[in-house]
């Protein structure tokens, strides 16, 4: 029974090291309403724990209804020093945001101050597919 038991938790251990190693790095500003329409729904309300990709995330809407965990890591040098909160925030992706950087995504307003203060406007994230 020890046996089964070191090799479970082994097992859990592997698999949370993985979900971090697929973590990527990047940067989150928001956006406000309204939200539609969007470029993968149109005018079809999809709530309002949204994100705007950038155009690699977006892959020519092949990104569409993909859900990512948002979680912020740090502030940037400009805005407030601590802005995060210390939770994260699930995400869907329902349109592009053409000015945002490579790793960069714009979130909906309501799920940015879900992970920061929105006084902060940009922060420093790690974002997974869930």
């Amino acid at each position: 029974m020890g046996s089964m038991s070191r090799a479970f938790i082994l097992i859990a251990m592997v698999a949370c090291l993985t979900s971090v190693a697929h973590a990527i790095a990047g940067q989150a500003t928001f956006y406000t309403p309204p939200y539609v329409p969007s470029s993968c729904y149109g005018f079809q309300n999809r709530g309002v724990m949204i994100l705007a990709a950038n155009r690699g995330l977006f892959n020519n809407r092949a990104a569409c209804g993909t859900r990512y965990r948002v979680r912020c890591t740090s502030g940037t040098r400009a805005g407030v020093p601590q802005p995060c909160t210390g939770r994260s925030v699930d995400v869907t992706v329902v349109d592009l945001c053409p000015g945002c950087n490579p790793n960069q995504v714009d979130l909906s307003r309501e799920a940015f101050q879900v992970i920061a203060n929105p006084d902060a406007g940009r922060i420093n994230i790690d974002y997974n597919r869930i």
